[in-house]
Formats: structure tokens, C-alpha cells, sequence
């Protein structure tokens, strides 16, 4: 069975479809599918649906649309829970090979012996008591009411890989406890389902979050007993936050949607995301086929890298301020904010988000609330009316109306500048004026200043936009 494909390089992402993606496990899907893309190879996104109790559609499509905004596409899907009798066969041959064995400790007996073990100085793995049990012993255990949780037995032996990320990783498999396969209510737990769809789904190479690193020796060694060839591995360092703090408490903060909804975009989430862990700067793309282009999973560390919002919002403001207007015109008209090329040319520089260019578009061609901050300044704005230029307007006419000003008033500076700025823009800072004004036009500056002069005799005026 192989839902991916015949690439030599298949990858593949396996969230849990029990809540939305946050900023670890999109960036463990990006990198995924750019190290597969790199290669020429195949992403398959499979859903380790297996819970069914936590387990919602809803998930399921709000992750294919999470992925897809942030710009990772995958070739073919796969439902864990549709495989529960291939696995139930796997099981069984592990049950009659003598591989998984019944144990019947309850959560609080097995933490009691670990707690021993600590005060004695020896490591918390399991006793293997569950294999010194005589049939008559299961019998009782299991006529007290008590079911069987089933572990795998591994062999005592130098599990050994070379790792992407980290480099030769090995565990001595005689320091670790036998894991947990089959749960007391039948259910299973991530390692088999994984090791035997990795294999029958011709996965080449894992890339997870480091966590996983002790399960990998388990797995490779499960996925030899089952006559698989394992994969690749490569273990990522875990994200935190800008204070070094797990991400994983604040799901809901750091959720891919919640950065969609705050209006960031996909290609600054991306870029950061395949960036965070790297030896490379984190700079703006223009496309993903150039972030893939660029990718190299050798520039992965062991460091601990930060995730802060801070980071990501000034990435974004970057990528807006070299974003040409084709780019930025179909989404500036859904906002009916598009200008043409000189207002974006005027505007990106001042943008951190794209939705911030409708305030721009207002300012430039609606009707805004004119300001006058200080009494003295209402006649200098009745002598700038006086001396505004006629049409037609280009980008030296700023510069012509300041100096005809600053040589009439003798302001110059802030004196000068602000409370032009604060008339015809309602704000104290934003795009360069000498671009600005040509698209406000004449008529619009004029009203502007006679509206900011009344106000500044005195005179009610509205608060300033916002």
C-alpha cells in the first residue's frame, strides 16, 4: 500500500486532528514538505486519527486549510483510522512471536515501583513482571477485574542512526522501559500505528521535534522486527517563546489561524518558521518556490531557537515594504483600498500589516478628520492655503509649497512640517508626504486646511481617525 508515491524521497506529516495547528507543528509540516520539495520528492498528510473520543472533522479541515493558507501542499492524504484491522493483524503476530507480552500493573502500582527505583538509585524502567506471570496468575489478575496493557519486548541491543539535525544518535536498548503498544481498553498508542504505516506507505525520511528522539530507537527497532527498512531521521529543536518557555502551553495564542486573522502573511509565517533553528538570516522571499529553493535541513542546530511575535511582525512589515503592487492589487481591492501603483509605492513603507493600507486609501482619496494641536498654528495653516500650489501636481510639489512656506513664516523643522502633516493627514506620522499629497489632490488639500484652521481658532472637532 503506498497512498504517497513512488518518489525516493517521501515525507510525511502526521497531526492529530484534536485541535487547530500552532506555530511547533506548522513549522514541523513546512519543513517537511520544503525538504521534500527540495528533493523532488512527495508529502503525504496523514491524520493520526486513532482518538476517536478527541478526534473531530472540523480539525481535519481546519488543518488542510491552515497548511494550505501557509503555503504547504502535500500529494496524498491518509486516515489512520481507517486501518485499524492492518494493525490489529500486526498485533496478533507480535502476540504469537512473543513480542508483546500482557502486564496488568494499574497507573498507580507502576508509578510506585518508579519511585522505588528512583530512591534506590536505578533508573525508572519497567521490571518486565508482566513476563514472570503463569497462566493461573493472568486468570486471577483478570478475574479480579483487571485487563491487560500489552508492551513490547525489545531486545537488548545498541539501537544506532545517523541523524539529520543531530548527528550519530544511539540508545542502549537494555536502559529502556519496554513501551506501552496496546492500552487496557484495547485502544493503541502512537508507536505501532506509526512504525506501520511509515513502512507500508514507503516513507523515507521522518522529520519531527526532538521529543521524539527516544521513540525513534523504539520505532526503528519495532520496524526491524516487522521486517521494515526504517527511515531517515531528523529531530528539530523545540520552539519557544521569545522568554524560553514551552509554546505548546499557549496553543490558542500561536495558532496558524489566529496569525491569519491578524492579518500576518503566509510568506513572512513561512519564511520565519523554515528559518528558526538555522544558521541562515531570516529575510523576506517573494515566492515558496524560492524559500524551497534556499532550503538545506544540514543548517538545522541542536540550539534551542525563539519564536517571537515581535520577529514575525517585523518580518511581515518587510515583506510588505518590497511587495510590488501586482502582488498587492487583488487584496487591496478586496479591501477597497487600491490606489494604483504610486498610492502603493507611496504607502508599503508604512505598513506592518496589508490591512493597515485602507486607513491609507482613506487618507489619501476620503474624507478624514483634519487636526490643529496648537492655537498658533491655525493662521500658519490659513498662510499655506493661501500658498498652495496650482495643478497639475508631482513629487516636487512638496517640496516647492514647504519652501515658499519656510521663507514666507520662517518655521522650519517639526514647526513646519507637523502641522501640515496633522491637516492633511489627520496623523503625526506615515508616508512620505511628497508622495501623499499628489494623490490628495488640491481640492482635498484645501478643504483639509480650511477645516484644521477653524478647529485650531477653537472650534469643535472630531477626534482624528484611528
Amino acid at each position: 500500500m503506498s497512498p504517497a508515491t513512488s518518489s525516493p524521497v517521501t515525507v510525511r506529516f502526521a497531526p492529530s486532528p484534536t485541535g487547530l495547528l500552532h506555530v511547533g507543528n506548522a513549522r514541523t509540516a513546512l519543513v517537511n514538505a520544503l525538504f521534500a520539495r527540495r528533493a523532488g520528492g512527495a508529502v503525504l498528510l496523514r491524520f493520526d486519527d486513532t482518538d476517536a473520543e478527541r478526534s473531530r472533522r472540523d480539525y481535519v479541515e481546519a488543518i488542510r486549510q491552515d497548511l494550505a493558507w501557509l503555503g504547504v501542499t502535500w500529494d496524498a492524504e491518509a486516515f489512520q483510522s481507517a486501518r485499524a484491522d492492518r494493525y490489529a493483524g500486526i498485533v496478533d503476530r507480535l502476540k504469537a512471536e512473543g513480542r508483546l507480552y500482557a502486564c496488568y500493573e494499574t497507573p498507580e502500582e507502576l508509578e510506585y515501583k518508579r519511585r522505588r527505583q528512583r530512591a534506590q538509585g536505578r533508573p525508572p524502567i519497567y521490571d518486565r513482571a508482566g513476563l514472570a506471570l503463569t497462566g493461573d496468575d493472568r486468570a486471577r489478575l483478570e478475574a479480579e477485574g483487571r485487563r491487560p496493557h500489552w508492551r513490547l519486548k525489545l531486545d537488548p541491543e545498541d539501537i544506532r542512526w545517523d541523524d539529520l539535525v543531530r548527528g550519530p544518535c544511539h540508545y542502549d536498548a537494555a536502559h529502556l522501559s519496554d513501551p506501552v503498544l496496546v492500552r487496557a481498553d484495547g485502544t493503541l498508542l502512537y508507536t505501532l500505528p506509526s512504525v506501520v504505516d511509515d513502512m507500508d506507505m514507503g516513507i523515507s525520511h521522518v522529520i519531527r521535534g526532538e521529543d521524539h528522539v527516544v521513540n525513534t530507537a523504539v520505532q526503528i527497532q519495532l520496524c526491524r522486527l516487522l521486517d521494515g527498512t526504517p527511515p531517515v531521521h531528523a529531530h528539530l529543536s523545540l520552539l519557544t517563546d521569545a522568554g524560553g518557555g514551552g509554546l505548546s502551553k499557549r496553543l490558542g495564542s500561536l495558532s496558524l489561524a489566529d496569525l491569519r486573522d491578524d492579518g500576518l502573511e503566509p510568506l513572512a509565517v513561512a519564511a520565519l518558521l523554515a528559518r528558526l533553528g538555522t544558521s541562515d538570516d531570516v529575510a523576506p522571499v517573494a515566492s515558496m518556490a524560492a524559500l524551497e529553493a534556499s532550503f538545506d535541513i544540514t543548517h538545522f542546530g541542536r540550539a534551542t531557537p525563539k519564536f517571537d511575535p515581535a520577529d514575525l511582525t517585523r518580518l511581515n512589515a518587510r515583506l510588505l515594504h518590497g511587495m510590488d503592487h501586482a502582488a498587492a492589487r487583488p487584496r487591496l481591492k478586496a479591501l477597497r483600498a487600491d490606489g494604483g501603483p504610486a498610492f502603493w509605492a507611496a504607502v508599503r513603507g508604512n505598513l506592518d500589516r496589508l490591512a493597515d493600507a485602507a486607513e491609507w486609501h482613506a487618507v489619501a482619496f476620503g474624507d478624514i478628520v483634519p487636526r490643529c494641536e496648537a492655537p498658533e498654528d491655525a493662521a500658519f495653516l490659513r498662510t499655506a492655503r493661501e500658498a498652495l500650489p496650482e495643478e497639475p501636481w508631482d513629487a516636487d510639489t512638496w517640496g516647492v509649497w514647504t519652501g515658499a512656506l519656510k521663507a514666507a513664516t520662517g518655521r522650519k523643522g517639526k514647526g513646519l512640517f507637523m502641522p501640515l502633516r496633522l491637516a492633511l493627514t489627520g496623523q503625526t506620522r506615515g508616508p512620505d508626504l511628497a508622495a501623499l499629497l499628489p494623490l490628495i489632490g488640491r481640492a482635498r488639500a484645501l478643504d483639509r486646511l480650511d477645516r484644521a484652521a477653524v478647529g485650531g481658532d477653537g472650534h469643535a472637532s472630531a477626534p482624528a481617525i484611528t
